[in-house]
């Protein structure tokens, strides 16, 4: 099960990346493409899908290796015990807060379906499509959320706490700047 679900969250951070470069490819396309008078219809519109599908399928990703923001700087100053104990309320009401979204997303992208709605920009297709780049990437974030919860509650350390272990212990306090 670690396994799949570690590939699942690269996956996702793979996925991330992905859309980056292609927002960056298609913007050099564009740019170039204007000296000698090509335009490319819609391309505003797919790089503002592609953007936001980058933003939701890094959040599993980010989270999972300590990138996310975080209550880091009240929950390290507390002792062991308590410190669980804040990770485990924190962690819960994130995973209310992230299962709450993933079903109102869910639900949004639902009904863009049911009443096969298009986009309103040149580019003419069914919403949902790109839509569907937000259910997802909510959806493995609360797997992310869910996942380290258990960690926690069965006394062993979240995934963020050992990659930020990791970077302290190199000497790496980039994310302090």
């Amino acid at each position: 099960m670690r396994r799949a679900l570690d590939l699942l969250y690269a996956a996702s951070g793979a996925l991330a990346a992905l859309c980056l470069a292609s927002i960056c490819a298609l913007m050099l396309v564009q740019a170039a493409g204007r000296e000698f008078g090509l335009l490319i219809r819609g391309a505003d519109d797919i790089t503002s899908w592609l953007c936001a599908a980058s933003a939701f399928f890094a959040l599993g990703h980010t989270f999972r290796h300590g990138e996310l923001v975080r209550v880091g700087l009240f929950v390290d100053m507390l002792k062991p015990a308590p410190r669980r104990v804040a990770e485990i309320v924190a962690l819960s009401i994130t995973g209310l807060f992230v299962g709450y979204m993933a079903v109102a997303v869910t639900r949004f992208v639902y009904d863009s379906w049911k009443f096969k709605e298009v986009a309103q920009g040149l580019v003419k297709i069914p919403i949902w499509i790109p839509q569907l780049c937000f259910v997802f990437g909510v959806l493995i974030f609360f797997i992310a959320v869910l996942d380290e919860l258990i960690l926690v509650i069965r006394k062993q350390k979240p995934a963020y706490q050992l990659a930020e272990e990791d970077r302290r212990a190199r000497g790496d306090y980039s994310e302090m700047a």
